[in-house]
């Protein structure tokens, strides 16, 4: 194993657990996570219908995408997720606080977007299960799968959302995104 595929490694694992984690937040309640019936009431909250559904792709995208990056399985898909998702929650959630992380700004979102990005546009690694069953994609593949993913972010804050309400159509008060 050289240093570069260790490095490859190491990021995966790091930025795709964290996003899997922040996932497993909002589907399960886990490490003071809303779970999913306060998370469903967040994305009502910001105003998208049917908002089970918006629950379900978010919060999927984050566990399910971020396992497959953290093991290296179809990377550059999870990544694309990923680096949709990012866009989508700086823009509905962080842009307006600044870049810091401390006033809630788009400091930590930014970070792991632009490393799944990095991560996509390397390529897994050898230490991957891409690497172990021959997914590969040329250099060219792998810019169009960071630009969908940013063009994927920028449709999510383009979608027409309702006007926001404070409690979900269940009563839960929406928490945080």
């Amino acid at each position: 194993m050289d240093t570069f595929d260790t490095a490859l490694l190491i990021l995966r694992l790091g930025v795709g657990l964290t996003f899997a984690a922040h996932g497993a937040q909002k589907v399960f309640g886990w490490w003071g996570g809303p779970g999913f019936e306060n998370w469903q009431g967040a994305i009502a909250h910001m105003g998208f219908q049917p908002a089970r559904v918006f629950a379900s792709a978010s919060a999927g995208i984050e566990l399910v995408a971020g396992l497959f990056l953290a093991v290296g399985f179809l990377t550059p898909l999870a990544g694309a997720a990923l680096i949709a998702q990012s866009v989508a929650i700086i823009g509905l959630v962080h842009w307006q606080n600044g870049f810091f992380n401390t006033s809630g700004g788009i400091e930590f979102p930014l970070t792991l977007g632009v490393a799944t990005a990095a991560i996509v546009l390397a390529g897994a690694g050898a230490w991957s299960i891409d690497a172990a069953v021959g997914i590969a994609l040329e250099p060219a593949a792998r810019v169009g799968l960071v630009i969908l993913g940013l063009a994927g972010g920028a449709v999510t804050l383009a979608i027409p959302r309702v006007s926001a309400r404070r409690t979900s159509s269940s009563g839960h008060t929406a928490s945080h995104a």
